[in-house]
């Protein structure tokens, strides 16, 4: 580490010199008339602003809150709403509004993840190859406890769509869509499937 030197009468009017050159970058605070004269000067710190009672409000130094930083996940029938519709709007929309009967059903009820996959798909490529087009997998709400662990409730209601949009069943499925209530409401979903051949 450099030792401080005490400059020099030469050094000091030369400083003066370029001194007199530059342009403050902060022309509000006060400039020191000769920075040697007072080596131990240091400046006061400016009060912090004062502020009335009447400009005070609870929070107001807070920064802003991100828009929608603590928005809940979507629940499984919004994230199907986003999908595009990929079928004939008209039987879409009598079959949301529970007219059309399901062909077959498959009721996942008590199964685990592990199990019910291979259940579902087994159930989805045989009612394709059988010609149905519209089936009900029945997957149940879920309990909202499952032990000391936390666990998502309903995992099958949010793991069945993953599993039909991915092969070898989204070659098969055309539409997914939660079914009406008739069929099960929230857990329950309807599946649309391509025609076969």
């Amino acid at each position: 580490m450099a030792r401080r030197r005490d400059l020099t009468p030469e050094d000091r009017d030369l400083w003066a010199r370029v001194a007199r050159t530059a342009a403050p970058m902060h022309p509000e605070r006060p400039r020191l008339a000769d920075p040697e004269a007072s080596p131990s000067f240091k400046p006061k710190p400016a009060p912090p602003p004062s502020l009335s009672l009447l400009d005070f409000a609870i929070g107001h130094k807070a920064p802003p809150r991100p828009p929608a930083a603590l928005s809940a996940a979507p629940t499984p029938a919004q994230r199907l709403a986003q999908h595009p519709l990929r079928m004939d709007h008209k039987v879409h929309r009598r079959m949301a509004q529970g007219k059309l009967a399901p062909e077959a059903r498959l009721d996942l009820h008590g199964l685990t993840l592990a199990a019910a996959h291979p259940e579902l798909t087994g159930f989805i490529l045989s009612c394709h190859a059988q010609g149905r087009r519209l089936v009900l997998v029945i997957t149940g709400k879920g309990r909202g406890d499952h032990g000391p662990l936390p666990t998502r409730p309903g995992a099958l209601r949010h793991q069945v769509p993953h599993w039909l949009h991915m092969p070898p069943l989204s070659a098969v499925v055309q539409q997914v869509t939660p079914a009406h209530y008739r069929h099960g409401g929230e857990g329950a979903y309807y599946v649309y499937l391509r025609r076969s051949g």
